[in-house]
């Protein structure tokens, strides 16, 4: 609002006090007529959910077919996925993502991947800018008409950790991806998270992803990751610190 006669404070009282104990204001300020929550804004920090099985080669059963769908490899992997050993353990992180349809059984299309590997792939992509042709989905035709649109990576990074379940008591072991950039484009996370996961399923090389931007057929990533996983955490409007990333 543009009233002079709201402040901030007034702003942060009537919002803290329509959800006690649920919504809290953590900070309210005065901004220019030029500010754009959007425009202004200097990065984005997004963080992808994905559930794991707590044992290890257990499968993982899809719920829907959208779901299969959606982490279907786009091509044949003839090579074995390569295993990887997290430095705080000897054992192998190694997760199904695909579930029991016979379909997704053929040999050549491996369904397990290590969260440590998935990391390797996406530490590849800070500092580099990105082209939304080959990470986004569903943009209007003219836009990929001329040079890519192109999108600086900040810090690309997974990790496994648990979060509250009721189900389980030790909670629900999960992996997370924390992406942070200057801009992203609809769908653009997902389609990462789920390229990493296919990538490091397949044993691709660490550079797999950036050897994708130089692909000419979007058909070379794969297709979103499901949107239930996706959470958009912050957004900043002064320079980006490291310090303050979730995964380290």
């Amino acid at each position: 609002t543009w009233r002079k006669n709201v402040k901030p404070c007034d702003i942060e009282g009537e919002i803290n006090s329509a959800a006690p104990g649920k919504l809290r204001v953590v900070s309210v300020s005065e901004v220019s007529r030029v500010f754009h929550p959007n425009f202004s804004a200097k990065w984005r920090r997004y963080l992808y959910i994905f559930p794991l099985n707590d044992q290890e080669n257990e499968k993982q059963c899809c719920e829907n077919e959208k779901e299969v769908e959606s982490f279907s490899f786009a091509r044949n992997c003839n090579e074995p996925s390569n295993k990887c050993v997290e430095s705080s353990s000897s054992e192998n992180v190694e997760n199904l993502i695909i579930g029991n349809n016979k379909e997704f059984e053929a040999p050549n299309k491996p369904t397990c991947f290590s969260v440590c590997r998935v990391n390797q792939l996406l530490r590849h992509l800070e500092g580099k800018l990105l082209s939304y042709k080959m990470f986004a989905r569903d943009t209007k035709a003219s836009r990929n008409i001329g040079p890519p649109t192109e999108c600086f990576m900040y810090h690309a990074r997974a990790a496994e950790a648990r979060i509250p379940c009721s189900v389980h008591e030790e909670g629900r072991k999960v992996m997370c991806v924390e992406l942070v950039a200057n801009r992203f484009l609809r769908k653009m996370v997902r389609v990462l998270v789920a390229t990493s996961i296919r990538e490091a399923a397949a044993g691709a090389e660490e550079d797999a992803l950036l050897k994708l931007m130089e692909a000419t057929c979007r058909r070379a990533t794969a297709p979103p990751a499901p949107p239930d996983g996706l959470c958009l955490v912050d957004v900043g409007y002064t320079d980006f610190n490291p310090k303050n990333c979730l995964i380290p």
